[in-house]
């Protein structure tokens, strides 16, 4: 992502990487190199990264992604935003040319970049794999577990079959939508 953001400033680009608001971004954010740039994010990160810093998480220095940093940092800066910012032309106009990525574990499909008409592809996944999740139950020492999010029905019916009373939980998740990361 650093160097996909220091080729970007070399050509006098904006890089914008649309990343999940809620801990992907600073995720991404606790890798990024400040010594590049400056480093701006969407309101919905900032929002968030505010509650990070209350908890004493440290992430590096950033800046609000308004009107007059878009300015200032134009051609040098990063900003972090969520995916619903591509969809907006007049926002990212104020930012002069731009480069655009996306960070998500989906980027490890063929053809996930093109269809989302970005630039670059980053794979970055919050997902735990089954074996994590099962160390994770088992960590817990809980006898009962409520599974939500995914493939529910193949996971409570593994945790039945080993012991543990398991049901389906339901959220306002909608499925296994690509969007939905």
């Amino acid at each position: 992502i650093n160097s996909w953001w220091r080729a970007n400033q070399d050509q006098g680009r904006t890089s914008f990487l649309y990343a999940y608001a809620l801990g992907k971004a600073q995720r991404i954010l606790a890798g990024l190199d400040p010594e590049i740039g400056p480093i701006l994010v969407h309101g919905s990160v900032a929002r968030l990264n505010h509650a990070y810093a209350e908890a004493d998480i440290a992430l590096p220095p950033s800046q609000y992604a308004d009107d007059e940093a878009a300015k200032s940092t134009r051609g040098r800066a990063i900003v972090i935003a969520p995916p619903s910012a591509a969809n907006t032309p007049t926002y990212l106009r104020k930012f002069g040319p731009t480069s655009h990525a996306f960070a998500s574990g989906w980027m490890t499909i063929r053809g996930a970049r093109r269809r989302r008409a970005v630039d670059r592809g980053f794979v970055l996944s919050d997902h735990a794999d089954w074996p994590g999740l099962i160390d994770a139950i088992r960590a817990t020492g809980a006898e009962t577990i409520g599974v939500t999010h995914g493939y529910t029905a193949v996971m409570v019916r593994w945790l039945r079959e080993n012991g543990w009373n398991a049901w389906g939980l339901e959220t306002r998740f909608t499925g296994e939508e690509q969007d939905e990361e």
